[in-house]
């Protein structure tokens, strides 16, 4: 009775207020902007611009989309993509490239809610590009140099409903609705156990225990060991966990706010445990070049977690 009193109904409170009060409001907004862009062709435009520019980094045409759809829409979004440059013939290493980008480059069911939290979102933004495309070329001409660049003449236009009417702007703007109470809804069961897990470790005193122990390390490294529980949240259960855990931790006042921005590489990106086991999922060689993209990821995420410590 005192687990279910002192763990899991605080864990599932929070997790339903984090949910419905932070990241439902955030993703909404996010994604009606989003579809909307999409639905006029803005996003059209700006990847037949930009795609001539990234080439040279192992990106195609659909890579920006992908890299867009990660920035700010959700880690889970470049899956579709992924799948669609498998389909329509892209290379092993160009895939590789684009799956590395996707991996070092900040999440936006993290960055949004966060920001609503302290969190500082253009450096945040900018330095996701600069750590995405340094993924993608690592992956490209270096841990990928040994997959096939032979491909199929590629589309690189991303289907999707146009806006040529109000309807067609309400329409877009509904679809936006609709995905980001899908996301908030499949967010919930992963927050409510990882922070019942959080919690109920926390009682235990393993937490603690565990902090205590590499405290010696992190201090030599001078890593602050209150960054332990967000970290290994992050790495095993994804990084919707890990904000539901930073969430809490800035709301008891355990985390501060500039901590979290100097720490903003390392902790938000899809490379973990969940996120290359949704991304993988896109097609058979989307997973065959994990390992690669997830080297060139590792790159991307160094970069950008030097370049959160130098902004402070």
């Amino acid at each position: 009775m005192n687990i279910l009193a002192d763990v899991i109904l605080p864990a599932g409170r929070a997790a339903v207020e984090l949910s419905f009060f932070v990241l439902l409001p955030v993703m909404v907004v996010m994604l009606a902007i989003m579809r909307v862009l999409e639905a006029f062709g803005v996003l059209d435009r700006l990847v037949r611009r930009l795609a001539p520019l990234l080439r040279p980094f192992g990106l195609t045409g659909l890579g920006v989309f992908a890299a867009l759809q990660v920035n700010f829409v959700s880690f889970a979004a470049p899956v579709a993509t992924l799948a669609m440059m498998e389909q329509r013939g892209t290379s092993d290493r160009h895939l590789a490239a684009t799956f590395a980008m996707v991996l070092a480059m900040a999440q936006a069911n993290a960055v949004f809610p966060l920001a609503a939290l302290g969190l500082r979102p253009v450096p945040v933004l900018v330095l996701s590009l600069v750590g995405g495309l340094a993924a993608a070329a690592a992956a490209y001409y270096l841990f990928g140099r040994h997959l096939s660049a032979e491909e199929q003449r590629l589309d690189d236009t991303l289907r999707h409903p146009t806006a040529d009417n109000a309807k067609g702007i309400l329409d877009a703007i509904n679809r936006a609705g609709t995905d980001a109470f899908k996301i908030t809804i499949g967010a919930i069961p992963m927050l409510v156990l990882s922070l019942a897990a959080v919690m109920g470790l926390r009682q235990g005193g393993a937490i603690d225990g565990l902090t205590a122990l590499l405290a010696p390390a992190l201090g030599a490294l001078s890593i602050d060991p209150l960054l332990v529980l967000p970290t290994l949240t992050k790495l095993v259960a994804g990084g919707t966990a890990m904000l539901g855990v930073v969430g809490d931790m800035l709301k008891q006042g355990t985390l501060s706010v500039p901590l979290l921005n100097a720490s903003a590489g390392f902790l938000i990106h899809p490379l973990d445990l969940t996120g290359l086991a949704v991304l993988m999922s896109a097609g058979r060689r989307a997973a065959a070049v994990w390992r690669p993209a997830a080297l060139g990821g590792c790159v991307g995420i160094v970069i950008r977690t030097a370049g959160h410590i130098l902004l402070g």
